[in-house]
């Protein structure tokens, strides 16, 4: 691995408690009071200075380690999907995307590229070029907490931390030995198992280590094996083939089961595709410190993870087709007779057009193999009895390599067709065909990303050396650098778009460096008066210099008004920047076939069709710019779009800025002991936000709502010189828009004791939801803003990965204690939705998922957890405009019912 990383751990203690009295911790930020520890130093999530007390002027939800285990998850993704503020992302249902399995997050439906992941305070590797991370690579059962802060970081964090973070803090100081194993059984398919063991201890008086090891696996679940994935099937041509006679104009066809027809055929592949992508997981870490000598202290870490999936590639999973004309022999052995008195032969040779699936090489999938290191070696000691230094390294790469099945190479090195070439080899005529010799695999997306920081920090107070009235002041100062790499490499074949179905892609090859200095400072205004306990001014500025793309300044401005042990007031205002990624700035412009956009399901919103010939352009522009009649040519037939769609990076693109701002109250009142509730507003807007201007927005803007003949958007789409078709897409990145949102985030949690009656222990109760008030998108200046609250489809997405902006979000749990049993009730809702497509009128009513946990305890060193999801088995919605596989996998529960268990032993 070459180089080792460390940080101090932002967080590490942090909210250490949090919300124990709710088995879903919810406070954001505040220790509920029956469960409070008193600390004397504690690091919160989104600040470096050292805090007396468990506060935060930015809303966090905190999910427990508790509640972590009663989901059962073995990966991040299994309790992830739950929570209000995240949104899709990319997922194990993703299909026909370059993650590959990966399980990405996504706050707030502003792209995973917007969402900072951090572990134990410091930034974790991210796998793709879009800076997204794989949170497969974090251990699940090893995590004491995740705390999701939303309103933005970046002046605290640096880049990305636009729409929020999400800290996954890691126990490191576990003590004893663990053993648990975990298995989610789903009807046909689906099923995941795994097991893990964790051992952690002193080393001498000195230092503390622990060890982590874990195995994890996930089935397949294939779209045959739920009907709702079935209900609009992906039509092909036939496995049998469909053939015309150019002469004659005469046709025959085979059908699936190989009998001859004179009615031309299609086949249906959909049931072999995969719906929910098969994993295995292994999971290797350790955490140590260790006092080096007195006031100083060595610390680190060491994770590595290796993740094997099975998907679809990103240009689908439909088989290779061919559709092209041949010259068939007089004298092919397997021309069945009835076939060759339709032919017309000309010195012995018939020429065909052949339109056939080859579905002999099976349908097209994408094997990927990716490991992730990440390292980390840090120093930390006090200067003075209130001043703390620290000092660290850390290094992360991520290592990929995907393998394409099911494709083939379309022509020969002399450039003659290698179909044609076998035409009178090989039994072509009806399904069965021997391809053996014809087929081949890719070696595509060969990726290596690597991620180096360091940072110095000094934090702590001014207690030694002078006060306030109302007390010491809070600070930190530090420098970061950080180093980006990345390249991507394919096969050769793909570099010159050789291959039927992978399109043309292009190796890349990326670097960019930052230098950052930050500081923080609290200022405690009053104290100790009437209406005042606490009346603290906060402050972050951070300036970066980027080399990919100059200086810019991030700042923070925030408050907390303490009324007193009842109420509290916070607010803040922080502008965040994000700097272009490897992917933007330096990916060349690769290419898929224009025609993937109607045969590949996750590619269809981008593409509606040619507005001049649906009858639906202006007239007028459709005549400048050569379109057909209307009504003249079908514009989403994969046969009439011959051109490609080009995609890729961009070298001019700016940073995306923008201003976040909170307002909040903490309720924690004196007359309902073991209640808490908090209340967050925010706002985001972004300016100059990276996208693309997909065929659909140019299309609409250029022929119907701006008909002008300098819209620079007809640019984005261009037509056949001779038959006026649809030709060329080019949705390259660029600085295109405006995206805004605002809404609430409302937490309540409420712990009854009940140890004086004959009830049990306690009566957990917790409320975390979501309500967007506003969110629009405006994707460049001149398209109007889409109203895109409460939205489903791809005008509202954000980065053309989540799907769903929903404008109400919850989970709710109840949770009672009696003895040695946990029993818990949760709910999950999406509110109803409306179609984000111009024009639609289409719908999605809310969607409710309960669960059932039940916690047993029969012995001090045993925990059983049994548990039912999706209880009352909600199928998810098939909409009109649908996603993959006729609905939205990334937001809504496709697996239907699951019912787990789990065992820990700990001692």
């Amino acid at each position: 691995m070459g180089k080792y990383s460390t940080k101090a751990l932002l967080g590490a203690t942090a909210l250490a408690t949090c919300l124990t009295m709710a088995p879903q911790a919810q406070a954001q930020g505040v220790a509920g009071p029956a469960d409070a520890v008193v600390l004397e130093e504690i690091v919160v999530t989104g600040s470096r200075i050292p805090r007396a007390e468990i506060v935060s002027t930015s809303p966090i939800a905190a999910t427990s380690q508790e509640q972590i285990r009663l989901d059962r998850a073995l990966t991040v993704e299994d309790f992830s999907v739950k929570l209000p503020q995240l949104a899709g992302g990319v997922n194990a249902t993703s299909a026909g995307s370059d993650a590959y399995g990966a399980q990405t997050l996504d706050l707030r439906n502003f792209g995973q590229n917007r969402t900072l992941v951090l572990i134990n305070g410091t930034r974790a590797v991210p796998f793709s070029f879009r800076n997204a991370v794989d949170v497969n690579s974090i251990p699940a059962p090893l995590l004491k907490r995740v705390d999701v802060l939303t309103g933005g970081a970046a002046a605290v964090y640096g880049a990305d931390a636009v729409a929020g973070v999400v800290n996954f803090v890691i126990d490191t100081e576990f003590e004893g030995y663990e053993a648990g194993a975990t298995y989610e059984h789903a009807k046909d398919g689906g099923a995941q198992y795994g097991g893990y063991a964790t051992a952690g201890g002193t080393i001498g008086d000195r230092g503390h280590i622990v060890g982590y090891l874990d195995y994890t696996r996930r089935e397949v679940l294939r779209a045959g094996d739920r009907a709702f994935a079935l209900d609009r099937p992906g039509l092909v041509p036939g496995a049998g083939g469909n053939f015309t006679d150019l002469a004659s104009g005469r046709t025959f066809s085979f059908t699936d089961a190989g009998a001859f027809t004179l009615t031309p055929q299609t086949s249906n592949f959909t049931p072999d595709y995969i719906l929910i992508q098969p994993m295995e997981r292994y999971n290797a870490s350790t955490f140590f410190d260790y006092e080096l000598a007195e006031g100083v202290t060595a610390y680190g870490r060491g994770m590595f993870t290796n993740v094997q999936t099975t998907g679809s590639s990103r240009s689908g999973s439909q088989p290779v087709a061919v559709n092209e004309v041949v010259g068939i022999r007089q004298d092919n052995r397997f021309l069945p007779t009835e076939a060759r008195n339709l032919l017309t032969f000309v010195n012995g040779v018939a020429q065909v057009r052949v339109n056939r699936s080859l579905g002999e090489l099976g349908i097209i999938t994408a094997d990927t193999e990716r490991n992730t290191y990440q390292t980390q070696l840090g120093f930390k000691g006090d200067l003075t009895g209130s001043t703390n230094w620290d000092v660290y390294a850390q290094y992360g790469r991520t290592e990929e390599e995907t393998t394409v099945n099911g494709d083939a190479i379309r022509n020969n090195a002399d450039g003659t067709s290698r179909f044609a070439a076998i035409a009178n080899t090989v039994d072509i005529f009806g399904p069965g065909a021997d391809l053996s010799t014809f087929g081949q695999s890719f070696q595509r997306d060969i990726r290596a990303r690597e991620q180096f920081v360091t940072a110095a920090t000094l934090a702590g107070t001014s207690a030694d050396l002078f006060e306030l009235p109302a007390g010491p002041l809070g600070f930190a100062v530090g420098y970061e650098y950080r180093d980006e790499k990345g390249t991507v490499a394919h096969d050769a074949a793909l570099g010159l778009g050789l291959s039927y179905r992978q399109g043309t892609e292009l190796p890349v090859s990326g670097s960019f460096s930052s230098n950052e200095f930050y500081g923080e400072v609290l200022v405690p205004l009053l104290a100790d008066m009437d209406f005042i306990k606490e009346l603290n001014v906060e402050a972050a500025y951070r300036t970066s210099d980027y080399s990919n793309a100059g200086r810019f300044d991030t700042n923070k401005l925030a408050s907390t008004w303490v009324v007193d042990d009842n109420i509290r007031f916070r607010g803040s205002r922080q502008k965040v920047i994000r700097a272009p990624n490897i992917g933007e700035f330096a990916a060349p412009t690769s290419s898929i076939p224009f025609a993937n956009l109607v045969t590949v399901a996750r590619l269809n919103p981008r593409y509606a069709g040619d507005p001049c010939t649906l009858g639906t352009g202006n007239a007028e522009q459709c005549r400048r710019f050569n379109a057909p009649a209307a009504g003249s040519y079908n514009s989403r037939d994969a046969a009439n779009l011959r051109g490609s769609y080009f995609f890729g990076g961009n070298p001019d693109i700016k940073p995306e800025r923008g201003v976040t701002y909170t307002a909040g109250t903490v309720l924690t009142p004196d007359l309902l002991d073991g209640f808490t509730a908090t209340v967050d507003w925010y706002q985001i807007k972004l300016k100059d936000a990276v996208g693309q201007i997909q065929p659909i927005d140019a299309l609409t803007s250029c022929y119907i709502t701006n008909p002008v003949a300098d819209n620079p958007l007809c640019a984005a789409v261009t037509r056949d010189p001779t038959t006026g078709f649809i030709l060329n897409g080019f949705p390259v990145d660029r600085n295109l828009g405006v995206i805004e949102q605002k809404g609430l985030d409302i937490s309540v949690s409420y712990t009854i004791d009940l140890s004086e009656s004959a009830l049990g222990e306690r009566l957990r109760l917790a409320y975390q939801g979501n309500i967007v008030t506003k969110y629009t998108i405006q994707r460049n200046e001149v398209l109007q803003p889409v109203d895109c609250k409460g939205t489903y489809g791809f005008a509202c997405s954000s980065d053309a990965v989540s799907l769903v902006a929903a404008d109400y979000r919850h989970r709710v749990s109840a949770a009672w204690d009696v003895g040695m049993v946990t029993a818990q009730l949760g709910w999950q809702r999406i509110g109803g939705l409306r179609d984000s497509a111009a024009g639609s009128t289409g719908r999605i009513g809310a969607k409710d998922y309960f669960d059932l946990a039940l916690s047993v305890k029969p012995l001090e060193t045993l925990t059983v957890n049994l548990g039912v999801d999706n209880v009352f088995k909600t199928d998810p919605p098939t909409p009109t405009n649908a996603g993959s596989f006729n609905t939205y996998p990334d937001t809504y529960n496709i697996i239907g019912r699951t019912i787990g268990i789990s065992a820990t032993l700990r001692y």
